[in-house]
């Protein structure tokens, strides 16, 4: 895939996992195509790509995938060109979907939450990655345990330490839910594995591999329908602040 747009990477989004959170409201629709703000939430997700100048984009898809393909197509009607890669007959996890992809993804590229709403400069990001020389880069947000339990101690530019499970006193933030990888990250790795990425990230960060950027903005998210409801909200604000202007 070639590289183009601002940010001149491509953006695989996650976006296969079965939303079990919000069930029932996603037993028969994958959570992307939720309506937030009167539109499905990719929409908003692939809209704002668009404008931070993002042109390929890669669906990583397993639950009701289909439904998707078939709603959104070949991207055209967002002015994205969309593919599609599919997990198979047994969900691959954050990780797996990802080394399933990595055909389509060239040499370096995005990865972004299938439920993140995130207001950050991607051209900078790609630049900070670019620049810090290593094969992964994580942003992060400092939240101070506001939203969510701070998972990542981050120090001059580098993520020292990344875990889900172990709290440090040194963690004074939390994953913002975009990162950037090098292609040899995942290489190595089997095709058709079930690969945690939140695994894959706490290895480099441990071996000093994990560059990271610290978002200036809050994230919002729909894994949650309290943060369903909050994304709607605000969506919904910022669409009559633009009919009003």
């Amino acid at each position: 895939m070639r590289q183009s747009g601002k940010a001149g990477m491509p953006v695989a989004i996650l976006a296969g996992g079965l939303a079990t959170r919000l069930r029932p409201l996603t037993e028969s629709v994958p959570k992307v195509l939720l309506e937030v703000a009167g539109k499905p939430f990719l929409y908003h997700q692939l809209s704002y790509l668009r404008a931070q100048g993002v042109r390929d984009v890669v669906l990583c898809v397993g639950f009701l995938g289909e439904m998707i393909q078939e709603q959104f197509g070949d991207g055209s009607r967002c002015g994205i060109r969309l593919h599609y890669s599919f997990d198979g007959p047994r969900l691959l996890g954050t990780g797996g979907a990802i080394r399933q992809a990595l055909p389509m993804l060239g040499d370096s590229f995005f990865v972004l939450y299938g439920d993140s709403y995130l207001m950050v400069d991607y051209r900078e990001v790609a630049e900070v990655f670019h620049h810090s020389g290593k094969p992964a880069l994580m942003t992060v947000f400092e939240n101070g345990n506001q939203w969510d339990t701070s998972n990542v101690w981050f120090e001059h530019g580098v993520i020292k330490a990344y875990d889900k499970r172990v709290r440090l006193p040194e963690m004074r933030h939390i994953d913002y839910g975009l990162s950037a990888y090098r292609s040899s990250v995942f290489a190595e790795l089997p095709v058709g594995a079930v690969l945690d990425l939140a695994d894959i990230q706490t290895t480099l960060a441990s071996e000093g591999k994990l560059a990271g950027y610290v978002a200036r903005h809050r994230f919002y998210e729909i894994g949650s329908q309290a943060g369903l409801t909050e994304l709607n909200a605000f969506l919904a604000r910022e669409s009559l602040t633009a009919v009003s202007q």
